[in-house]
């Protein structure tokens, strides 16, 4: 029976366990707590492979996106599957895999909002009332499904020094100057305890590559301003062929203060977000066989490069 359930919504709790129960069949697996949340619920790493190109992928950013996370923890235990016995995934030889790359995953940066979203946090509750009673402030965002933020009303993915001030002004104009549950950039960059772990986290593993997870629209994001890193569009190109999605410039609105753009700016490597399904967030988990699908030989080119 595989340890990740793709059949029901994610929680901190079942990723967290998820995480355990992996690191506990696939003994070269590893994990470590990165953070802890201001409601205290562990943001935990996942780490496969021994290779020299080290790379991170990250998932959850946003609340509402947590189907993000279930194909980061498929992924590993498929791969941790075939390590073990010799096979493959997404038509690649998964020990050349581990023997090439050490991928470096955060499976859920943001598990107080996904627990929000996915009902882990009952009604009634003292954390479910006071992110009720913030949304109420923004009547046209649905409750609780459209919650992207964290439980504090900050949107994690606003929240790093690449173009802050320029993010800020843009969602400040849109109405976001307050805790929301979407889009508010917060008072500072790195001033939330999730993106400082991340943040910190990567500057620690110095990656070649990162891919930061988020729904929805079936594009790979890859530039930052006019930041010039070398191959990085020649391996997006790979994955928009692999894949299926389309190789995308962000829009504007969009493009200032994300993790991959603070990576691209920072290290001056390839980073990449990557918008998986369509429709409308959180995603139905009916297309996750497909998504799964169509991001297996992103996930793999990655680690190789």
């Amino acid at each position: 029976m595989p340890i990740v359930n793709t059949s029901v919504p994610i929680t901190s709790e079942s990723c967290d366990r998820m995480i355990r129960e992996i690191v506990r069949t696939y003994p070269f697996c590893r994990s470590e707590l990165l953070a802890s949340t201001a409601f205290q619920r562990p943001i935990r790493t996942l780490v496969i492979g021994t290779g020299p190109r080290k790379v991170i992928y990250s998932a959850s950013h946003h609340a509402n996106e947590w189907i993000t996370t279930l194909v980061l923890l498929k992924f590993a235990e498929e791969l941790a599957q075939a390590i073990q016995e010799g096979g493959q995934i997404g038509g690649q030889d998964a020990k050349r895999i581990a023997d090439k790359a050490t991928i470096y995953m955060v499976p859920m940066v943001d598990p107080d909002g996904v627990d929000l979203v996915t009902g882990a946090i009952p009604r009634g509750s003292v954390q479910y009332e006071q992110a009720r009673t913030l949304a109420e402030d923004f009547p046209a965002i649905p409750f609780p499904d459209g919650w992207k933020a964290n439980l504090l009303g900050v949107d994690l993915n606003l929240q790093y020094p690449a173009g802050w001030l320029t993010a800020r002004e843009i969602k400040f104009r849109q109405g976001y100057d307050r805790p929301a549950p979407r889009d508010y950039v917060g008072r500072a960059p790195l001033n939330q305890l999730e993106t400082k772990a991340l943040a910190g986290y990567t500057e620690y593993i110095e990656p070649a590559l990162v891919l930061a997870y988020h729904a929805q629209g079936k594009e790979i994001y890859w530039q930052f301003q006019d930041y010039e890193v070398p191959g990085a569009r020649e391996l997006g190109e790979q994955m928009e062929a692999a894949s299926g999605y389309t190789l995308a410039d962000t829009p504007y609105a969009s493009s200032f203060a994300g993790y991959k753009d603070w990576f691209i700016q920072n290290f001056r490597r390839p980073g990449y977000t990557v918008e998986v399904g369509s429709g409308v967030n959180p995603l139905p988990l009916s297309q996750f066989d497909e998504i799964y699908r169509d991001n297996v030989p992103i996930l793999t080119i990655a680690a190789l490069g």
